[in-house]
């Protein structure tokens, strides 16, 4: 890369940083740490929910797809998140602005315990924080990949920037550090994008050249399902995307926590909709063009970064590098304040009976060291990925195909329809269908994709609402729960709770 391009990374990374210690004025307790003190502003949020729900994986492992199948990478990858997001924006939203503003939790899992109990929101807890440490790990990794690929530094010096400036970041500046990189990543790689949108049609000669190039695409680039992206494929996708997209992705489900009212939650989550059916058509479009403009790659993940570097000036590749590591820095600073926000509330509580006893203040202090320990394990995860023979990448897919059996007693807890499903239903589901994906996985042998995934979130769903009918467990709490958070008294805005609430918060 030229001058230019590093005085535009390191511009980015500087970015992060002045933004991080600028949000530490806003941070003056656990609960602005872990929710933004419930004062986000809709479009804030909606931006933050969108660009914090996929990483790096679009411009390298989507970007292969894209430039491999063509078109059905629209179809199946952001069609399902913006209708899944469109949904909860009705489901779900609204609900996690009310849990905070009734109930004061701070943590996506802390109501589980007196929705369940505790050991429910325990086994949750600890296997849903495992998974997070190597799914970060993954995310430092991917994000040193691009960095070797444009700048040539090795994958251990890449792991250890990255994620250092997050960690600053992050640990500093909360969850107002995290959504204001959101939005400024977003801007960011909408000039990169469009940057590269723009260069690829002007090597194709024009707008007008569009149609001729399309059809020099490989055959079945414009069908809508092509390869091994089926109608099974998609249909498992959609599901596993209505679960992740509505808060079973922990970090997802704090942006709408922290809103300041459940109309803004609900126009947070129609935002991020939209932008998950415009903005991936514009960043993408350029791989779709690919076999036409970079015929014959032998690793079509590299298409994205070597169109960069062949089409772009000075100082735009530097740009495009920025908006290419914004996905994975923001997904993984956002990841690392969730888990951060259930360690402290929801695992060191019941463990410690100090931890119990923490104070605003002592409680925020408790949330930085615990963001710093659990970034400090997941670098040290990556570092080692390559000496560990590879079982990253299989954890990772597992962390993937397990977070419904995490995400089902979570989300469906939230609503009346199934608040006969007790303790019971949430640890048989949640052990139902991890046993299920090892069950598929080492014992099937299955190394289908749509197996190893539907597998584990059919039978936890099965599971969940099968119990509640056939053994239903009535609770009064789980009652006072669904009603509370539900659609009465829709928009009464921050703060104002039903008189029959008041005082009950815990």
């Amino acid at each position: 890369m030229a001058w230019p391009d590093w005085t535009a990374l390191g511009g980015y990374f500087l970015l992060m940083l002045l933004i991080g210690f600028w949000s530490r004025r806003r941070i003056a307790t656990v609960r602005d740490f872990f929710t933004g003190g419930g004062r986000l502003p809709w479009w804030l949020s909606g931006v933050s929910h969108h660009m914090s729900g996929y990483s790096a994986a679009v411009l390298v492992a989507y970007a292969a797809v894209a430039y491999s199948y063509g078109v059905t990478l629209y179809l199946w990858a952001f069609v399902p998140l913006a209708l899944a997001t469109a949904v909860g924006a009705r489901l779900f939203a609204p609900r996690w602005h009310r849990l905070r503003a009734e109930y004061d939790v701070a943590s996506p899992l802390e109501y589980l315990a007196r929705r369940y109990n505790v050991p429910t929101q325990q086994a949750l807890a600890w296997s849903g924080t495992l998974l997070k440490v190597f799914d970060l790990a993954a995310k430092w990794a991917s994000a040193a990949v691009l960095l070797h690929v444009f700048t040539g530094l090795a994958l251990s010096v890449g792991i250890l920037v990255t994620a250092l400036v997050t960690l600053v970041h992050c640990a500093v500046g909360g969850l107002w550090a995290d959504v204001l990189t959101d939005f400024g990543q977003f801007v960011v790689q909408g000039v990169a994008a469009l940057a590269m949108l723009w260069a690829v049609v002007d090597r194709i000669g024009g707008p007008g050249r569009l149609g001729a190039a399309l059809e020099k695409l490989p055959e079945g680039h414009t069908d809508p399902l092509v390869g091994p992206y089926t109608a099974g494929f998609l249909t498992v996708y959609v599901v596993v995307k209505f679960f992740e997209c509505n808060g079973g992705m922990w970090s997802l489900a704090q942006r709408y926590m922290a809103t300041d009212s459940p109309r803004a939650a609900r126009r947070s989550a129609l935002l991020s909709a939209a932008l998950h059916l415009v903005w991936p058509a514009i960043i993408l479009f350029p791989a779709v063009l690919g076999p036409v403009v970079v015929p014959g790659l032998e690793k079509p993940e590299q298409v994205y970064g070597l169109m960069a570097q062949d089409l772009l000036p000075a100082g735009l590749v530097g740009l495009t590098v920025a908006g290419m590591l914004s996905h994975t820095m923001a997904t993984a600073s956002s990841d690392a304040n969730a888990v951060s926000a259930v360690v402290v509330r929801d695992i060191l509580p019941a463990v410690s009976r100090r931890a119990r006893a923490f104070g605003p203040r002592t409680g925020l202090v408790a949330a930085r060291v615990c963001t710093v320990v659990l970034v400090g394990a997941s670098v040290v995860v990556a570092l080692r990925a390559a000496a560990l023979g590879g079982p990253l990448g299989i954890v990772v897919a597992m962390a993937a195909a397990v977070m419904g059996p995490i995400a089902i007693p979570m989300l469906l807890g939230l609503l009346p329809a199934f608040r006969r499903c007790g303790p019971r239903a949430a640890l048989v589901s949640w052990a139902g269908g991890l046993t299920g994906y090892l069950v598929v996985t080492y014992v099937v042998g299955s190394t289908d994709p749509t197996a190893t995934v539907a597998t584990p979130l059919l039978t936890s769903l099965a599971l969940f609402a099968g119990l509640g009918i056939l053994l239903p467990e009535p609770d009064a709490d789980a009652d006072e729960i669904t009603a509370a958070i539900g659609p009465g008294g829709d928009d009464h805005g921050p703060g104002r709770r039903p008189a029959s609430l008041v005082g009950t918060a815990g």
